[in-house]
Parts: C-alpha cells; structure tokens; sequence
C-alpha cells in the first residue's frame, strides 16, 4: 500500500512540474517585459533632460556674451559657472542614456529568448 502511495505522489509531482516551470517561464517574460517598459521610460526622460540642458545651455551662452558685451565680468563669471554645471548635467543624462539603451537592448533580447525557448518548449 505504501508503495502505491509513493508511486501515486512519484507520477502527481511528474504530471504537475511542467505547469509549475511554464508558470515560471511566463513570470519571467512578464518580469523581462517589465523591464523593457521601465527602461523605455527611463530614456524618455533621459532625452527630456538632453533637451532640457542643451536649451540652458544656449540661454548661458548668450548670457555670458552678452555681460562681457556689458563690461559687467562678475556676473559673466557666475553664468560660467552656470554654463558648467549645465554642460557637466547634459553630460551625466548622455551616460545615463547610454546605460539605459544597452539595458533597453538586453532586455529586448532576453524577450525574444524567452518567447524562443517558450515556443521550442511547446514542440516537444
């Protein structure tokens, strides 16, 4: 009797482990999907603060012209200043952005695995 029970537990956990490891392999694509939305949106914003920067950076530059134009040297000194932290802040969101295509890239790619080894698995 305990022998037949073993085996009835053998075959239910044998008939039950492919459901458990396609549950797993849809988590997964749903987690790589994921992935791909929140780096998408990362680099919208990333391009935003491109933008953004590059504007801030013109407006310095014609400040700083137009004060040395004026004579007045101090206040073109601070919109230097201002020009840097503009030109060093454009700099970070073009690495940031950077980052985020290659992970945007990687995660289209585990995507497509994923949905590779979902459709090889259903052959068999």
């Amino acid at each position: 009797m305990r022998r037949h029970l073993a085996l009835f537990a053998l075959l239910a956990l044998a008939a039950s482990a492919p459901a458990a490891l396609s549950a797993q392999d849809s988590n997964a694509v749903k987690q790589d999907r994921k992935e791909v939305r929140h780096d998408r949106r990362e680099l919208r914003g990333d391009r935003k603060d491109i933008r953004h920067d590059t504007k801030d950076i013109r407006q310095d530059r014609r400040e700083v012209r137009q004060d040395l134009k004026n004579g007045d040297t101090t206040e073109a000194r601070r919109e230097a200043r201002d020009l840097r932290q503009d030109r060093r802040d454009r700099r970070h969101d073009v690495r940031d952005a950077r980052r985020d295509r290659r992970d945007l890239r990687q995660d289209r790619k585990d995507v497509h695995e994923d949905k590779q080894e979902k459709k090889d698995s259903t052959k068999n």
